[in-house]
């Protein structure tokens, strides 16, 4: 069966982010200057505009920091997921990561509400992030 849905586009910034992905591990990028954790990722800090980064792996926990409930579909390949949320979840280590909650009725979703990641394999290749309550 193939895929429907929108994939992210990999560059070269993403690269080692999707990579992490297709293992099952949230990669965050950490300046090397100033120590500041950063998603999306980016070839410059935006504090300190050092270009020395490494990369940390994430605990892949953290809390829904905002989310919406989706009622329409804006991709027909999501019809059958309605209602589905989209949501902000702030890692534990302090980066948002825009992703959807799983595994909840909707209507249960609620800022602050911790969660933990849970992987959707796509693809071969893509394995996209998604988060569920912690029980």
């Amino acid at each position: 069966m193939t895929y429907e849905k929108p994939l992210p586009q990999i560059n070269a910034d993403t690269r080692e982010f999707w990579e992490g992905c297709k293992q099952h591990l949230i990669t965050i990028q950490k300046c090397g200057n100033c120590g500041f954790l950063r998603l999306p990722p980016s070839f410059i800090c935006p504090r300190c505009h050092s270009r020395k980064t490494d990369w940390i792996t994430a605990t892949g926990r953290g809390s829904v920091y905002t989310f919406a409930v989706n009622h329409v579909a804006f991709h027909p390949a999501f019809q059958g997921d309605i209602p589905y949320v989209v949501a902000i979840v702030e890692l534990d280590e302090g980066p948002r990561l825009l992703t959807n909650i799983v595994d909840c009725n909707p209507a249960e979703v609620r800022c602050d509400m911790p969660v933990e990641v849970v992987w959707d394999d796509v693809t071969d290749e893509i394995s996209l992030p998604k988060f569920r309550p912690v029980l």
